[in-house]
């Protein structure tokens, strides 16, 4: 059974994140993820793979370590038994055309508190709202 999964663990691993994102390098992820860790970007995105597949993405995604941005979320729920939880963020990008986005992330966790498993679903408002 995983590290007793709560809130606290849970906003532990959040700011985690958010530190990792605003370091530079990769060497951060190895405390947020497991060696074999899944990061699926988008429900429609190919699921990055283990360290160095995260690692590749991690930067490809960020203009650096030093772009500004906000960020807020909520831990929305926690199920302690399946090791899972899931946060509601939101980042809002200054000076660049990022934008602002809302995201639902799955977080699985491993035994030792790391995630074993990230799922996230981007929404912009730029997306189409489908009603169109």
């Amino acid at each position: 059974m995983a590290e007793h999964v709560d809130r606290a663990l849970v906003e532990r691993w959040v700011a985690g994140y958010l530190r990792a994102w605003r370091t530079p390098g990769t060497e951060a992820l190895d405390e947020l993820f497991t060696p074999d860790a899944t990061y699926l970007p988008s429900p429609w995105a190919t699921v990055e793979r283990g360290r160095d597949g995260l690692a590749a993405f991690w930067d490809g995604e960020r203009d650096g370590p030093d772009e500004e941005f906000t960020f807020a979320h909520e831990v929305v729920a926690v199920d302690p038994e399946a090791a899972t939880a899931v946060v509601r963020a939101e980042v809002a990008y200054a000076g660049s055309s990022n934008g602002t986005w809302r995201d639902l992330w799955v977080i699985r966790f491993a035994d030792d508190g790391r995630c074993a498993a990230f799922e996230e679903w981007p929404f912009s408002p730029r997306q189409p709202d489908g009603h169109g």
